[in-house]
Formats: structure tokens, sequence, C-alpha cells
């Protein structure tokens, strides 16, 4: 037997169960060159460790990387909120920020054409308080019921196995609200140059709340200081050919550098009573508030700092769900974040497991978790002999009587309602605002890449109906795409 190498100082090899192992380059076996014997536990528990070493990628952002960062106030909000992270100028909280994207599964390029998740974790004295957003202000749809099936648009067909544009341009032709996201991606933004060249946001609208119990309503915007830099078609195409890791390289190797990227983080805020007469539904995710509006405040800078050790550990197995809230920040009635407060969740407890959160990315580290949940796969046996029910007498932690956001009234009969409308709502006007801010060659861009995907749809019936939502935002901008798809096809 081949003596076993250690290097000075780290221990013979063992099993998990801490044994030393003899020979790890060798199976047992019966004899020289006869059967491997079933007694060699060293061989089972490797191959049986190796055949599950990888959790279930997730079914959405699946394709990602991430880093730890700071979070460093810069501007008194105390008047708006009482979340202590948050109290004063030069305030440091220690943060993990996982970037992504959306349809592509864990082996898919990064170069592609899909919005990027921005999933940021702030690790406060209070707990973790996990803002779950996107490079884009917007979304493909306003209700968390139709969440599913528009990722099944945007995933591989049950019959082809490919993503197929059909599929797409069905779900956005027959769902007008998407169009303002859909124009949002097929921009020159569709595509970012590298995760540290896009700017982030938490595209739902929250509630802050301060000392005094006063509402306001709150969307997070996370602006690159490096600043945007974006890729075309055919640019992207290549680099997703040659270097499939190409932005996950990229925010990996700028930090060794030093290069640290960094974000100005903005907030725009909404007094509560302005909500039910605003123009637009401030609560729909298809939506932005115009600035000229509610003026973007800084409020922080964000800065990435430190990569992780190990991408399996840190990065597949971290957790964020926009349930997770601190004292002083809370949720709104927007249709999509109400429905992500359990489904964010729900994914985490199948995917990762019911003690997701006890591991060393998930768990708090500026503050202890004190809960009566006990048992289930993985747990780490943390509470000992403690009671497991509550109330109890024992000294066990107890209810604080103090809700971490104000209460907000309802009114009517339940039912299966639309979203209520406001003045100036409809699924076109934002579209077409963002079509005549662009400039000329933007819009050719812009109707290029939107022409390439549809003409690849197999009926004229799709088709059309897709083109004519973009019609109804903009007339030149319908009849220029109307053209440039009839030239493709």
């Amino acid at each position: 037997m081949r003596e076993a190498t250690v290097t000075q100082g780290q221990g013979p090899l063992t099993t998990e169960a801490g044994a030393p192992v003899a020979d790890n380059q060798n199976s047992e076996s019966a004899g020289v060159g006869g059967p491997v014997l079933v007694q060699d536990q060293s061989l089972l528990e490797k191959l049986a460790h190796f055949n599950r070493e990888r959790i279930p990628e997730r079914v959405v952002h699946a394709r990602g990387a991430g880093a730890y960062g700071t979070f460093t106030v810069t501007a008194d909000v105390s008047r708006w909120t009482r979340a202590r992270f948050l109290s004063e100028v030069g305030k440091r909280t220690e943060t993990f920020l996982r970037f992504s994207t959306v349809a592509g599964n864990l082996g898919a390029p990064d170069a592609v054409r899909d919005p990027r998740g921005f999933a940021l974790k702030f690790y406060t004295e209070d707990g973790n308080y996990d803002l779950v957003g996107n490079n884009t202000p917007v979304f493909f749809v306003r209700d968390a019921i139709k969440f599913p099936d528009f990722i099944h648009t945007q995933k591989r067909d049950p019959y082809t196995g490919s993503q197929e544009p059909d599929n797409a341009w069905d779900f956005w032709g027959l769902s007008s609200e998407s169009t303002h996201q859909v124009t949002w991606l097929f921009g020159d933004r569709g595509i970012p140059a590298s995760y540290r060249h896009m700017n982030g946001y938490g595209s739902h609208t929250y509630q802050w709340n301060n000392a005094a119990g006063e509402i306001f309503w709150v969307k997070y915007h996370f602006k690159t200081d490096q600043g945007i830099r974006t890729l075309t078609a055919e640019e992207a195409a290549r680099l997703a050919g040659a270097d499939p890791d190409s932005h996950q390289r990229d925010l990996r190797e700028a930090i060794e550098r030093g290069e640290y990227p960094s974000w100005t983080v903005q907030a725009q805020i909404m007094p509560a009573a302005d909500a039910e007469n605003y123009r637009f539904n401030p609560f729909d995710l298809t939506k932005v508030w115009p600035h000229e509006d509610y003026p973007p405040i800084e409020i922080g800078k964000l800065e990435l700092n430190r990569n992780p050790e190990n991408i399996f550990a840190e990065v597949e197995q971290s957790i964020f769900s926009p349930a997770h809230f601190v004292p002083g920040i809370g949720p709104s009635p927007d249709k999509m974040l109400q429905g992500r407060l359990f489904a964010y969740g729900d994914a985490h407890r199948y995917r990762v497991g019911i003690n997701a959160d006890h591991l060393p990315v998930n768990r708090p580290h500026a503050a202890e978790a004190r809960t009566y949940s006990r048992d289930g796969l993985l747990y780490d046996g943390r509470h000992g002999g403690t009671k497991n029910y509550e109330p109890n007498s024992f000294g066990g932690p107890a209810q604080t009587g103090q809700p971490l956001w104000q209460p907000t009234g309802v009114s009517g009969a339940t039912g299966h309602h639309e979203a209520p409308a406001h003045a100036e709502d409809d699924d076109f006007v934002q579209a077409g605002n963002l079509y005549r801010l662009m400039p000329e060659d933007a819009k050719e861009r812009l109707i290029a890449n939107l022409a390439d995907s549809i003409a690849g749809v197999s009926r004229d019936d799709i088709a059309q109906r897709a083109i004519d939502n973009f019609r109804k935002a903009d007339e030149d901008f319908g009849k220029r795409l109307d053209e440039a798809v009839r030239a493709r096809r």
C-alpha cells in the first residue's frame, strides 16, 4: 500500500465520522485483481456523497455568482424608517450579494439576453434583511399567480426540450402588461457587459415606517459606480461561446485585484397618503415611479470586497427571501411581492432543506437566531436540551409584542380582484415613454433585437399580436417593428 501523503499541520484524512482513512488510492478487493468488497466503507461513503453533492438547482436564477461586501449609510433617513442598520450616517453592515440570470440553467452561459437577479442580504443586528431584485426596475407580470406560467415560457419546452420563441411571444402577446419589461429586455441594457457594469433595483414597492409609526412607500435603486456597459447581440453571442463563465470570472478577478465594485444606493420615498390617488398604481411591478414625481435620494454605498471561499457552500446554498424583514421595513400590497413572500422561502425549504438558514452564508452574522424550530434534515442540534414549545416557564425566548411594520387598512369583500386602476394606468404608456427616451441608434438596435426574436415565431397570429402591443405603446415603434419582422420572415 502506498503511504498517504499528509500536508504538514492538517492531520490525517478521515471518513465523515472522523475515522482515519488508510488508503484513498485503491479500493479494497478480494485479492489482487478481485472484485471490490462492500466492506470498504470509505469507498461507499465517498461514492454516495459524490452522487448527492449537488442539491437541486434553482428553477429560476440557477446560474449565479456572488460576493461579500459592506453597506455604508451616507444620509440620515431616520425620519422615514426606524431600521437600526440605517440609523446613522457612517454605519456599516456586512452584506452578501448574489447575481444571476433568470431563465438559464446552471450550465448556461453568462452573456445572454435575460434579466439579472440582484439579491442582497444585509447581516443586521436585528437579523438578516433580504432585498430580492433585478437589474431592471420593472417585471413582466404584476400578479404572482401568473409567474409560473411566465417562467414556463422561458424554460425548455416539454416536447422539444428547447427554449421556444413561440412560447415566449405567445405569452407576451397575450399578456400586454409585459410590454414595458420586454422593451427593457430587448434594448441595450438587456445584455450587461458584466455584473459590475449594471444597476440593481429592488423593483417592488416596500414599506418603511419610522419611530412615530408613520408609513412611507419606498423603491430601491443601486446605481453602478463603474458605469453602465452593455453588449450587442453579436458581441454576446461570441462571448457566450468563447467564455461561458465571463461574468462570474470578471467579478471574481476584479475583487482579487482589489478593484472592488460599488453601487450608490438610492431610494424613492412616497408618503403613504399619496398612494391612493397617485396617477399610476404604486404597487404595480410593471411600472416605475417617474423621477420627476419622486426624485431618488442617495442613502448609502454598497461595496463588494470579498470573494466566497467555496462557490457551492456560499453561492449555490445561499438563500434569499423577501419575507426576511427587520424592524422598520415591511411589505406592501404589491401582488407579486405578496406571492413571493411565500414562494421564495418555500423554494429554499425544498431545494436546500428546512434548516437552510443554519448554513454559515444564511445565518445571522450580527444577531442570534432564537427559535423553537427543531429537527429536520441537517439539523445541527444547536438547541441542546432546551424546551421546544412556547410559552414556557423555563426561560425560553418570548415574543416582543412589537411588529416589524405598520398595519395598512383593507376593505371590501374577498375575491379574485384585479389590481385597482389609477388615473393613468394602462399597459403601454410607460413602454412608449421608454421608447421615446431612446436615441435613434438605440431604437434601431431595439427594433433589430425584437425583430430577430419575433421572426423565429412559427405562427403569424402570434407574431402579429406581439407587434400590436408595441404599436399600442408607440405608433412609430410598432410600424418599424412590423416592417423589420416582415423583412426577416
